[in-house]
């Protein structure tokens, strides 16, 4: 099945009226897909979140998404072109990659435009699932953000825009800017807490670069995509009400 098949299953709402046995066939179909794709890296348009496979059914609540399907990995890569209606717009869930889930599309109307919604929204992932990662990317107005969150409460956090910020305690992986060869405490200044920057980098090192996949990405089951408001179904998902 490609893309555009995907968007003509979705726009008729053929998804709204599986029974039980058809689910389960579309689920397989998914399996079946993800498992045979070759794993290609992917690009979330700057801005995602990660959290543990093993917990990541609390997303869905933690998030308010309903309606969810299977599907496989490159089916949702272009989630943001899919059909959507006003106010129930598709988010992607991944299948499994190396232990870790990711979410993305369409984050910037489904969770809000302000700093509290985007920490109000990792914060209520690491509730859910135990622990929840955050990542944003744009290089055109120089904004580089990762987050560490777990039960609750924001563990690490690096901003950068215009004067780089570090909240919470390094991680172990992290390089410290004061244990720098060329570090002179006598001339240089840096935060006790000053460790390594950008998103692209500490992805790689807390849970999954979707830019970075390849053969020796461990995938399984299949993703999801899912809607942002209850009761709406996938029929006539490109009108707008």
């Amino acid at each position: 099945m490609t893309h555009n098949r995907l968007r003509d299953l979705l726009s008729v709402g053929l998804i709204d009226r599986l029974d039980a046995r058809d689910r389960m066939l579309l689920e397989r179909r998914a399996l079946i897909m993800t498992s045979g794709d070759q794993l290609l890296p992917f690009d979330p348009r700057g801005w995602w979140y990660a959290v543990p496979a093993a917990t990541y059914e609390g997303l869905f609540e933690a998030l308010d998404l309903h309606d969810r399907f299977p599907i496989t990995l490159w089916e949702g890569t272009d989630v943001e072109e899919l059909p959507w209606r006003e106010g129930a717009l598709p988010v992607c869930i991944t299948p499994e990659l190396d232990g870790w889930r990711l979410i993305f599309g369409n984050l910037v109307d489904v969770i809000g435009y302000d700093w509290s919604d985007w920490m109000g929204a990792v914060e209520r992932l690491s509730a859910h699932c135990g622990e929840a990662q955050m990542f944003y990317e744009d290089n055109a107005e120089g904004t580089d953000i990762w987050v560490v969150a777990e039960k609750g409460r924001i563990r690490r956090r690096y901003t950068a825009e215009d004067d780089p910020e570090w909240i919470g305690e390094p991680l172990p992986w992290e390089h410290l800017r004061i244990d720098d060869e060329y570090f002179d405490p006598d001339h240089d200044h840096a935060e006790p807490n000053e460790g390594t920057a950008r998103a692209a980098y500490a992805c790689a090192r807390l849970s999954v670069d979707p830019t970075a996949l390849g053969p020796a990405t461990r995938v399984r089951g299949h993703g999801w995509l899912a809607l942002s408001a209850p009761g709406i179904g996938h029929e006539d998902l490109n009108s707008l009400v």
